[in-house]
């Protein structure tokens, strides 16, 4: 039997990694096993201070019912409803059973409290009342848990999702949105999984008890992704959201592995700073090859401006100041990078016209 008698850490500059060598010698038939065990034991500890190093290795804290607790709010939506057996209509079931439908909330050690909208709000219903809602629940709450996860119909959930990364500012909490596209009554609903590493994800926390995401998120299909980079892209598959343009936070597997480099950190701690008020004219003007100065106009009491590509605005000899009026694409200055870069966009910016 051989074992670790000695160990030397080495590292490779400009790799990411680093190399474990043991060298080993051959215990005499006289030596307690004992002893072996011991190295053993060490050789393990060393390798958890090894992977500590690596950068996407989270070595997570311990969570215990005096420092973690999580509130679950239900909105609505897919994950909770139930079948009606007399009519097979899928109907809101009171939250209160949701233990009934998904025992392992038991196997958590810490308390999780709920709070139900009363009624349950559709999906298509959510609007920005709900967000100014759900923004005062958490802000009323925000001393008392560790983390907060959102229940919520998967239609409109990128827009709530999207809306609350902007109006709890200075956050510094997880806030994870998740449902599902199958009833949580149902034998093959993704609902379980979601709910439950949705929480795991909502208490994980940093050695020295910071989050791990302190951020909007939402958690679909073993996927975690940054709620105002979000997206829904499909109403039968599973996986349902997708992230445009930025990494996933994290990926949920035998482990949950999180890209610690993109998730966001606040570097000074911040007290949070709930926003209630939001400017609701708004309305997209989605630009197309052939558009008409007399079909493209945008009512000046309202705002956004979808481009082409990377921010292309070509319009051929329609004019861009009666196509795009001020007001309408005022999010679109002259220091977006594209418009430094192409003519065209120089000199619509120049003129007030983006």
């Amino acid at each position: 039997m051989t074992f670790c008698d000695k160990i030397q850490i080495h590292s490779i500059k400009g790799r990411n990694m680093y190399i474990l060598r043991l060298t080993y010698s051959r215990f005499s038939k006289q030596r307690d096993i004992n002893t072996g065990i011991v190295f053993i034991t060490l050789c393990y500890y060393f390798r958890d201070i090894l992977l500590s190093l690596h950068g996407n290795y989270v070595r997570i804290e311990r969570m215990s019912p005096n420092n973690t607790s999580v509130l679950l709010i239900y909105t609505g939506g897919t994950i909770g409803m139930i079948e009606n057996a007399e009519t097979g209509a899928l109907e809101s079931f009171n939250f209160e059973h949701l233990q009934k439908h998904v025992p392992e909330l038991q196997n958590f050690t810490f308390r999780i409290d709920t709070y139900q909208f009363d009624p349950p709000m559709d999906s298509s219903d959510m609007d920005p009342d709900a967000w100014r809602k759900l923004v005062r629940i958490i802000s009323d709450n925000y001393n008392q848990y560790t983390g907060f996860v959102i229940l919520h119909g998967t239609d409109t959930m990128a827009y709530t999702a999207s809306a609350l990364s902007f109006m709890l500012e200075g956050l510094n909490k997880p806030v994870i949105l998740t449902g599902s596209q199958l009833p949580i009554g149902v034998l093959r609903t993704d609902g379980k999984e979601n709910l439950l590493t949705s929480i795991e994800i909502a208490t994980a926390r940093h050695p020295n008890g910071r989050p791990i995401v302190p951020e909007v998120c939402i958690f679909f299909e073993n996927h975690l992704t940054r709620g105002n980079r979000t997206t829904k892209i499909n109403a039968e598959n599973f996986n349902a959201f997708r992230s445009y343009n930025y990494p996933v936070l994290a990926s949920a597997g035998i482990h949950i592995k999180y890209n610690n480099v993109q998730i966001h950190t606040e570097k000074v701690q911040r007290e949070l700073q709930p926003h209630y008020l939001l400017d609701t004219n708004i309305a997209i003007l989605k630009l197309f090859p052939g558009i008409q100065e007399k079909r493209g106009g945008c009512h000046s009491r309202y705002k956004g401006t979808e481009s082409c590509g990377a921010g292309n605005l070509r319009f051929g000899q329609c004019s861009a100041e009666r196509v795009v009026s001020p007001s309408s694409a005022q999010c679109l200055r002259t220091r977006h990078y594209h418009c430094k870069r192409y003519p065209m966009q120089r000199r619509y910016g120049r003129n007030g016209a983006l």
